[in-house]
């Protein structure tokens, strides 16, 4: 019965339109109200409805909150869900970046000049381990590959990128002691950002695409060798 709703919500029903009442449901269905008052609950878990008190259920706008939870439980219980999310981000993220060379408008690209300069006013203190300058850089940072995915023209990627957005902090968090171990700086995180900007502004598709996978692969080393230090015992001095 769920998964008959279900179909009906996403095939009939427009965001905001009320779902019929508990009464006409359980006429439909040939089943109490407490049956379908479990089944439109089970909806709501899914983000399909929105439930409030003495109301009719309401049909939600999408948006990408299920599968955000799914991301988030998969890095908090492996660590190879890191490298998984790298993977889709190069899929995703090259395309997105070439598709915005081409399709991005003058908002879509202030937009993404917005979040690099955010990335590099914050930049001076975050490097100096203030926590809440840290924070809102790497906020800057998921906000520039966001922007990117807007500014591509296709909704798909708009979706799965607010979808991943939560996650994706998770990661840059994680991946943050990378790059002082090979000494890198977060600096060298807003030239990387700054190759891609200039590719887009040139409606340069090709090297778009080409800077964010350069960019991404870095991400992918600073994680793998975030990890290896956190795996790795503390050195025991010797005694005489």
């Amino acid at each position: 019965m769920a998964d008959d709703l279900a179909n009906e919500i996403l095939n009939e029903l427009a965001p905001g339109a009320s779902l019929p009442s508990e009464a006409e449901l359980a006429e439909r269905y040939a089943v109490s109200r407490l049956t379908i008052r479990e089944a439109v609950k089970l909806l709501a878990g899914r983000g399909l409805l929105e439930l409030s008190r003495g109301r009719r259920a309401i049909v939600r706008e999408p948006d990408g909150a299920a599968f955000a939870d799914f991301l988030t439980s998969m890095l908090n219980n492996d660590s190879k869900g890191l490298f998984d999310l790298v993977e889709v981000r190069l899929s995703l993220e090259v395309q997105s970046a070439t598709l915005a060379a081409k399709r991005a408008s003058r908002a879509g690209i202030a937009a993404v000049e917005n979040a690099l300069q955010g990335m590099r006013d914050t930049v001076e203190a975050a490097s100096a381990e203030d926590p809440e300058a840290d924070r809102r850089f790497h906020d800057f940072d998921v906000g520039f590959h966001e922007a990117i995915a807007l500014a591509s023209g296709n909704r798909v990627m708009g979706y799965l990128f607010e979808a991943m957005a939560s996650p994706l902090r998770q990661g840059i968090q994680i991946s943050r002691r990378g790059p002082a171990n090979r000494g890198h700086t977060l600096f060298d995180t807003i030239q990387a950002h700054q190759r891609i900007l200039e590719a887009i502004r040139d409606g340069n598709g090709r090297a778009a695409g080409e800077a964010m996978r350069l960019h991404l692969k870095d991400t992918e080393r600073d994680i793998r060798n975030a990890l290896s230090s956190m795996a790795d015992p503390p050195t025991r001095q010797r005694t005489r």
